[in-house]
């Protein structure tokens, strides 16, 4: 093992193939690493996402092949490692020059490909990388910043660069423009690249306008339903950090299906890359729920906290009986501190997609699966579990001793004594984003996020109160006629 920044690297030789390659499997935090079947609502999240994780890991990004249908939408977009491929040493008998980044055949890469419900879906991830990624110490931080993908404008030329940021055109566009002024794109001072990493970094930041829009929409809510509750934090700049807010009609719902809550922050919505983070519960029909919403600026035990305790103060009665999250340590410190006589369950669903990150784990994967959910009981459940275990000689894997030692959290048999409306992972919070991503998308602003979100939400409850007069007004069919018999 080899310490790379922070993160730890396995090296393996290929001695097979190649006795002098050496094989890179960079350690990234689970959040930030892809993995097939993920989901993207564009092809500029998926380019966001691997290029966060590439950041992590050490290594740059580009964009590698594309696949257009007859209509000129992208159906399959690859995204490689910026040394993948080799380069020829000469040109029509010219020696080719080469740049300062070398290419050493490398497979890592990502693919999506367009899904028929709409957005991307991930299909191939490859991990491992055949070179060495950036190395550890204060140089190999300076290095990894300095990695194409990763590079921002920096002094005079982000004075010359900002007058643009604010037209609606694509960096594409912005680009051509300066290089057009300056006469040049020799002349420009920066990359494409390196105006698209700056664009993106000042959408993260809140324009003081948006801010104040945002807070008169609350204030205009309050003004016509004193139901309606918000609380909004700023920082020294006077930029919106954190958001929270609740109408009447949710906080009356969780007075009746607040027993059970499911917690997720897996969907940014806006310009300016929040974290839209909603409590969700189910109603009597099985349907999703919203009981709140929120906008976070980070993924902080502190910023968890704080949002437990403004729901906590919005909702009619006691704190939820149990929440379902994914494992994030942050949650799990704040459910701790914030909702102390709350259960705390783990999403089972996360859990087990793991095993297809464990190569040992997963050729018995359908055993593990069958002992998690046909156990009958706790003592069931250890006895099946340790036999899996020892019978294919997995007692040393230290991945499937930590979630056994957490078994309390996640596996049905030890937490169903505690009601959670049918739910087992927080899939259910998931299915809601999808159905808010038809209303919303990354280039509101947060005025547009809300007026959008209100209008699904109108729409979500609509369906609700379809069911509710289903229940009323109409009768089941029975295949056998009703007789009733008089005595």
């Amino acid at each position: 093992m080899e310490a790379n920044n922070g993160i730890l690297v396995h090296m393996e030789t290929d001695s097979e193939t190649n006795p002098s390659v050496s094989i890179f499997y960079p350690q990234v935090i689970g959040e930030l690493t892809p993995f097939q079947g993920q989901q993207f609502e564009t092809l500029e999240e998926v380019y966001d996402f691997y290029n966060q994780y590439a950041r992590e890991a050490g290594f740059s990004v580009r964009s590698y092949s594309s696949k257009k249908s007859k209509d000129g939408e992208v159906i399959r977009k690859e995204y490689v490692c910026n040394k993948e491929g080799s380069w020829s040493t000469e040109t029509s008998g010219a020696v080719k020059r080469r740049r300062g980044v070398g290419r050493e055949s490398c497979k890592a890469r990502l693919i999506v490909v367009k899904s028929r419900y709409g957005g991307y879906v991930v299909t191939i991830f490859e991990e491992a990388h055949t070179f060495g990624v950036s190395r550890g110490g204060e140089g190999g931080i300076r290095r990894r910043h300095l990695l194409k993908s990763h590079r921002r404008i920096s002094g005079v030329d982000q004075l010359v660069a900002q007058q643009l940021i604010s037209v609606n055109v694509s960096t594409h566009q912005q680009y051509d423009i300066l290089a057009t002024q300056a006469g040049g794109i020799e002349n420009v001072g920066f990359t494409q690249q390196d105006m698209y990493n700056s664009n993106r970094d000042r959408r993260m930041k809140i324009k003081g306008h948006d801010g104040e829009m945002l807070f008169d929409h609350f204030m205009n809510e309050q003004e016509k339903n004193p139901g309606f509750i918000f609380k909004v934090e700023t920082n020294i700049e006077h930029k919106i950090t954190r958001c929270f807010w609740a109408d009447a009609i949710s906080r009356q719902s969780y007075k009746f299906y607040g027993d059970a809550v499911i917690f997720d922050t897996t969907y940014n919505t806006n310009r300016y890359c929040m974290i839209f983070a909603p409590i969700m519960g189910v109603n009597n029909h099985g349907q999703t729920i919203i009981f709140s919403g929120a906008f976070l600026s980070d993924e902080t035990a502190d910023s968890f906290i704080w949002l437990f305790r403004e729901f906590l103060r919005a909702m009619p009665g006691d704190a939820p009986k149990i929440i379902i999250t994914d494992q994030d340590p942050a949650m799990t410190k704040a459910i701790s501190e914030a909702l102390p006589n709350t259960f705390h369950r783990y999403c089972s669903w996360h859990i087990l997609n793991k095993f297809s990150d464990k190569p040992e784990c997963i050729l018995h994967y359908q055993q593990f699966r069958e002992c998690v959910w046909n156990s009958e009981s706790r003592d069931e459940f250890d006895l099946r579990w340790k036999r899996i275990v020892e019978d294919n000689g997995l007692n040393e894997d230290t991945w499937l001793q930590s979630i056994f030692n957490i078994r309390s959290k996640w596996v049905p048999a030890y937490v169903n004594h505690i009601f959670s409306c049918g739910m087992s992972s927080s899939q259910r919070a998931e299915s809601g984003h999808a159905f808010f991503k038809r209303y919303v998308s990354k280039n509101n602003s947060l005025v547009d996020f809300m007026v959008q979100f209100n209008r699904g939400l109108l729409h979500q409850r609509h369906l609700e109160l379809m069911a509710d007069h289903t229940d009323i007004n109409e009768k089941a069919k029975t295949k056998c006629p009703i007789i009733c018999a008089v005595y």
